[in-house]
């Protein structure tokens, strides 16, 4: 993947994003995080595909239109990192160039408002999760394969862009936590 060039002034953050592909524990990183007192964000692909639920859709209506999926997920993440304080610590469970890792994975092009997006996108730093074993539920339904391909294109996308990652291990989930604050 080539490195993506950020050429306009970006707003430096006090941001953390919490990523990995399929069943890598973000969400429970992330609820831990949110347990212990510090400021989190939802996950945006889950929570679009529940408001599409809520509004008549099944799960495969939005699956089966990847292009459309993919862009309500990163309007959803656009619009909820628009709204967060750059001076506020946030721990983001996953951030915009993950998006990227999608698009890649479907091989579908990226939406304009993606090439728009990522000029901007500025974090602290970036923890990637590694992946534990898979596990399915209604809106999670890759194969280990496609949890392979997913964590390392994700892997890709952040390493194209200049922030500092952060490979977090396979631990306990409150061990896992806590190598992350130690790593702030």
């Amino acid at each position: 993947m080539q490195k993506i060039i950020l050429n306009s002034p970006l707003k430096e953050t006090n941001w953390y994003v919490i990523t990995g592909g399929p069943s890598s524990g973000k969400t429970t990183t992330i609820n831990i995080l949110k347990a212990r007192g510090l400021t989190t964000t939802f996950e945006t692909a889950r929570h679009y595909l529940d408001n599409q639920l809520v509004h008549g859709k099944t799960i495969e209506d939005v699956k089966n239109n990847q292009p459309e999926f993919q862009l309500g997920i990163l309007n959803l993440q656009i619009a909820q990192e628009n709204q967060m304080d750059p001076k506020t610590q946030v721990f983001l469970d996953r951030a915009i160039p993950d998006t990227l890792a999608y698009y890649h994975f479907f091989n579908i092009p990226p939406a304009p408002l993606f090439n728009e997006a990522i000029k901007h996108v500025c974090y602290k730093k970036i923890f990637v999760l590694e992946s534990l074993p898979l596990v399915n539920d209604y809106a999670r339904d890759e194969n280990e394969e496609a949890q392979k391909q997913l964590h390392h294109l994700i892997e890709e996308v952040y390493e194209s862009l200049p922030f500092e990652i952060i490979h977090v291990p396979i631990m306990e989930e409150q061990a896992r936590v806590d190598f992350i604050l130690q790593n702030l």
